[in-house]
């Protein structure tokens, strides 16, 4: 494990194609320009904002959200999921009253929430596996908050409408139709996702999207990915950053750690 981390090779124990996420071990960026841009941009009103608007935008199919609130872009999201759900219920045929679910109790739901959870699970998985190999916080979401997979919750938002509310709903039309028995839902709902996300190069297209969400057009042909040892650097209140290893006392003469 020590030469695949020196070598700069990220670990990641996860489900076949990222449906699960276990563990990780050194993220592949050997920098922390996304941990800082993303803990910069959390912590400022304007700029967390800004961000969640981008981050809806690119839901919407470039309506204008840049004046909107939060309050504003949630009913919208909610108006937009509802007719999701509605729009594949119709397509597949499958019943679908509300999205319902109980955490303690996967099975205490019907068939459509138990596969909605499912893909929605493996989507979750995907999505924490690259945030952190990146190097990113999942704890720090900009829309939602308070909860260790915030940031994931938040990206994964950006492609359940294409990937894992479609399976869910073809998956139990599969078993509705008998090619699939009941119980073998969750494992089927699972593999669906493993090849949609290949299929689709989900994983390229989450680091291409947090780059954008969290980096500005100057920012995104840096070094922000390099894989390289960075050098350990001291914070400095008026120049930024120093050099590390150096000894700074001035009345020693002394230049090494």
């Amino acid at each position: 494990m020590t030469v695949i981390a020196d070598s700069g090779a990220s670990v990641v124990w996860c489900g076949e194609n990222g449906v699960r996420y276990y563990a990780h071990g050194r993220p592949i960026g050997r920098n922390t320009t996304l941990l800082v841009k993303q803990a910069q941009l959390v912590s400022h009103t304007r700029s967390r904002l800004a961000v969640a608007r981008a981050m809806y935008k690119m839901r919407f199919d470039d309506e204008a959200v840049d004046n909107l609130t939060m309050q504003q872009l949630r009913g919208k999201e909610g108006a937009r999921v509802r007719n999701i759900y509605r729009q594949w219920a119709d397509n597949t045929g499958v019943q679908w009253n509300k999205r319902t679910y109980n955490p303690e109790d996967f099975f205490d739901s019907d068939l459509i929430n138990q596969a909605l959870s499912s893909a929605h699970i493996s989507l979750y998985g995907l999505v924490h596996s690259v945030i952190v190999a990146l190097g990113l916080s999942p704890g720090l979401g900009f829309i939602h908050t308070g909860h260790d997979r915030s940031f994931v919750y938040d990206i994964a938002d950006l492609y359940k409408a294409e990937v894992s509310i479609p399976i869910a709903f073809e998956s139990v039309a599969a078993v509705e139709a008998g090619k699939v028995s009941p119980g073998d839902l969750p494992q089927y709902v699972r593999r669906q996702c493993r090849d949609a996300f290949k299929t689709n190069k989900i994983l390229p297209r989450i680091v291409s999207d947090l780059k954008e969400l969290l980096l500005d057009d100057s920012e995104t042909s840096s070094d922000s990915f390099s894989i390289k040892n960075k050098v350990i650097e001291l914070w400095d209140e008026k120049l930024e950053r120093v050099s590390g290893g150096y000894n700074w006392d001035d009345s020693s003469g002394d230049d090494y750690p």
